[in-house]
């Protein structure tokens, strides 16, 4: 998939994205790719918490808003206001909604119409591409 276009408020060169991000992470979120289900630990994490992108540290989740989808990857209900957009992508002869990160461009992961109540929505989320900062008590 052709990376986008757009300028955004955190920008890096390719050397700087591939020394910030292990090589999977820059698969993911810089090349489009997926990690494989059920091989993230955030997939369990169930700590009141955020998560914030791994490209740029801007928080994009919050813990509250994370369900078992049952898929393999974590997924959330709504992200945080403003914090992501979404761009068509048609790769691989299908048509979804790809989730990126608001401030830095890099691809999280999809969106779907089959979450539970109220939004309905399943942001289906690579854990690769998400850090978790706890809550502080």
């Amino acid at each position: 998939m052709e990376q986008m276009r757009k300028t955004f408020p955190v920008t890096r060169t390719e050397k700087e994205w591939r020394q910030r991000l292990t090589p999977e992470q820059y698969e993911v979120m810089r090349s489009h790719g997926t990690e494989a289900p059920g091989s993230c630990a955030l997939l369990y994490e169930k700590r009141p918490g955020t998560f914030h992108c791994a490209g740029c540290d801007h928080p994009v989740f919050k813990s509250k808003l994370k369900f078992e989808s049952g898929t393999g990857w974590p997924s959330f209900n709504d992200p945080i206001d403003g914090a992501v957009e979404t761009s068509s992508d048609n790769s691989f002869g299908m048509v979804r909604t790809e989730v990126h990160c608001a401030t830095c461009g890099s691809h999280l992961g999809h969106v779907f119409d089959d979450g539970p109540p109220p939004t309905h929505k399943r942001y289906c989320i690579n854990g690769v591409a998400l850090n978790f900062v706890p809550a502080q008590e």
